[in-house]
C-alpha cells in the first residue's frame, strides 16, 4: 500500500500509526497539499490527504474509510475497535470528537497564515469549538481509569485524540494547556511513549501565506 501524506497532518499520522500498530507494510509518499497538489491529483481529485492506494490500484480518500478497510483486512480479533454495538458507537464518537478537533485546529492555522486579514468572528468559532471538544473530551479521559479509552489496548479512538492534541498544542498552545487538560495530557503523553508514535511523528510545518 502507498500512503501520501505527511506525518504532520493528524489524519496521515493516525492512518500510520494503524498501518504500523497492524504491522501491515506500506509505502509512504510524503507530499503536501500545495506543493505537490498535482501529483496528488492524478490519485484524489480533491487533492487531499490523506490519500491510501491499495496493492490492487483502488484509491481510499478519507482517513476512517482507511481505518475501515485495514480493520477488514486484519479481522474483528485484531481491529481495534468494537465490530458492534454500543462500544463500537462509543468509540466512533471519540474518533469524531477527535477528528473534529484536528479539522478545526487546521481550519484556524489556514486562516492564520493564508488570509491577510482574519475573519474574527471565524475565528472565535474555531477556538469555540476547539475549546468545547477539549472540555467533553477531558471529561471523558478523566472518568476512565484504564491506561487506554476502552481498556488495556490501544485503539483508533485513542490514536485519533493523540494525534489531534499533538497537532493543536503545536498549531495552538494556549489552547490546549496541562493544567485545564490534565486527562488529556496524561493520555497524550502515554500514547507518544509508545514505539510506533516515537517513529511516526513530525514536527508542524504549516503552509506559508
Amino acid at each position: 500500500m502507498i500512503l501520501i501524506g505527511q506525518y504532520d497532518s493528524p489524519f496521515v499520522r493516525r492512518v500510520a500509526l494503524a498501518l504500523r500498530f497492524y504491522e501491515l507494510p506500506f509505502e509512504q509518499r510524503p507530499w503536501s497539499t500545495f506543493g505537490d497538489a498535482e501529483k496528488l491529483a492524478a490519485y484524489n481529485p480533491l487533492r487531499r490527504v490523506p490519500t491510501l492506494v491499495l496493492d490492487g490500484g483502488e484509491v481510499l480518500i478519507e482517513s476512517g474509510a482507511m481505518l475501515d478497510y485495514l480493520d477488514e483486512l486484519v479481522g474483528p480479533e485484531q481491529a481495534m475497535i468494537a465490530d458492534s454495538g454500543p462500544a463500537r458507537r462509543h468509540a466512533l464518537k471519540i474518533c469524531a470528537l477527535g477528528s473534529g478537533l484536528a479539522d478545526k485546529a487546521v481550519s484556524l492555522i489556514y486562516e492564520r497564515v493564508l488570509r491577510q486579514e482574519q475573519l474574527q468572528i471565524w475565528v472565535e468559532r474555531c477556538q469555540a469549538q476547539i475549546g468545547g471538544v477539549l472540555d467533553v473530551l477531558e471529561k471523558e479521559r478523566a472518568a476512565v481509569a484504564t491506561p487506554f479509552w476502552f481498556g488495556t489496548r490501544i485503539g483508533h479512538a485513542d490514536i485519533m485524540v493523540a494525534c489531534a492534541l499533538r497537532f493543536t498544542g503545536e498549531a495552538h498552545p494556549t489552547l490546549f494547556t496541562p493544567e485545564r487538560h490534565p486527562a488529556l495530557t496524561a493520555h497524550a503523553a502515554r500514547c507518544e511513549a509508545l514505539p510506533p508514535f516515537r517513529e511516526i511523528v513530525q514536527k508542524l510545518d504549516p503552509p506559508k501565506g
